[in-house]
Formats: C-alpha cells, structure tokens, sequence
C-alpha cells in the first residue's frame, strides 16, 4: 500500500451561511476548524483509513471522474460499490457535496437507471452528451468542469477529494490549494500523473483500498431505468 501524506498550513476556514444544511446521510457532524500542520512529505505505512480518521479534515467536498474511475475497476479487476466509496472517502468527516463527472449516452437505458440510482444515493451528478470523434468512438473529458467546480465551491470546504489521475487537473489542484484547501488524490499510481501528485497535499493509490470499496459478490443494485421510475 503506498500513501503519501503531507499537510499544508492554510487560512482559517470562514464558511458562508449557504450550503450550511446538511442531508440526513451525511453522517456526524464535525468541527468545521481548517486543517493545518507542518509541511512535510512521507510514505506512511499505517492504514490510509487510519491516517484520514486521525485528521481533522473540516467539511469534505469530493470530486470522481467516473471514467477515469471506471477504466481503474477495470485494471484492478473489481466493480466498485458506490455508497462504500463514499463512505470510505467520507471517512467520518462533514460531506459538503460529492460530485460523480461523466459522459452519457441518452440512448443507453442502463446507464440511466444507474445515473439515477447516484442521484438517489448521495452524489451530485454532472454529465455531458458523449460525442463522436473522427476515429469513430465515443468520448467525453469533464476537466473543465471538475476544474470549475473545485474552485468556485473552494470557500465552502476544507477538503477536496479528487478521484482522478489526470495531470491536467494539477493546475486547479494547486489553486485550490493556495486559497487554503487540502487537497486528497485518490487514484491508481501507476496511471497518475506525477505533476498531479506532487501538487496534492495526500495520495492514495485505489489499489490499497480496493479491498473496503469493492462491492459485495453476493450483492447487487438495484439499478431502475428512467422509463420504470417516477422521478
């Protein structure tokens, strides 16, 4: 398992009077005081779960790019339960918002069901049309919006969790990071950028954790498409 975990010294955090209502699951409360520490760059041997929990994170915001995600399941050989993700990437902390960034085929009826199925189960659901290039398959990049969204939600959080490994997010990163933001990567090491890691305050690489995100292989969702479901 390799985490690499260094703290930086930030400004007070001033939370805004909007944004201030938590939903129900959203678990404990927690002291919004920003977190601050000497800087310091380390492999630390103990749990990743352990080093979270012995953080005072303030109010966490979390970030996935679901097909960065999904190609990484693919590469550990797993399918990932989406509420032990959560859960996991929480980590007792004060969620704010956890956003999931992916392309969407509208014709798809399956991936709208499971589209809805992340709405009804904690995440905040940006999607963009995928579009057909030249070479005849289907792609869509959400670095811009991940980007937008890290910065302008910056003064209503403490913490950002980035779940991706793209070197092109390294600049939001580092801004988010001079504003007083502690920024969390969670990636797979081998397919992450370096100019992202070295502008991330703590790395976490999935395939350590795999094990607590994983789903269940007696377990299943329950995945209702929009045409069955009363929205």
């Amino acid at each position: 398992m390799i985490i690499t975990n260094f703290s930086k010294q930030r400004n007070e955090f001033k939370e805004s009077k909007v944004l201030k209502t938590k939903p129900h699951w959203q678990g404990q409360n927690l002291s919004d005081t920003a977190v601050k520490g000497k800087d310091t760059k380390m492999q630390d041997p103990a749990p990743d779960s352990l080093i979270l929990n012995n953080l005072n994170r303030g109010r966490v915001a979390i970030f996935i790019d679901g097909l960065s995600l999904f190609h990484t399941a693919l590469q550990l050989g797993i399918e990932i339960d989406y509420v032990k993700l959560l859960c996991h990437l929480t980590s007792g902390s004060r969620l704010l918002r956890a956003f999931f960034y992916t392309g969407v085929d509208i014709s798809n009826e399956k991936q709208q069901g499971f589209l809805l199925w992340m709405r009804r189960n904690g995440y905040r659901v940006v999607a963009k049309e995928l579009v057909v290039p030249s070479e005849n398959f289907k792609k869509s990049n959400l670095n811009v919006e991940i980007a937008v969204d890290m910065i302008t939600l910056s003064p209503y959080y403490d913490t950002a969790v980035l779940v991706s490994g793209d070197g092109d997010l390294a600049y939001a990163v580092n801004a988010v990071s001079r504003m007083g933001v502690r920024v969390e990567v969670v990636s797979l090491q081998t397919t992450t950028s370096e100019s992202l890691i070295d502008v991330a305050d703590c790395f976490i690489d999935l395939d350590s954790i795999k094990v607590h995100i994983q789903k269940d292989s007696n377990l299943g969702y329950s995945y209702r498409t929009a045409s069955n479901s009363n929205l």
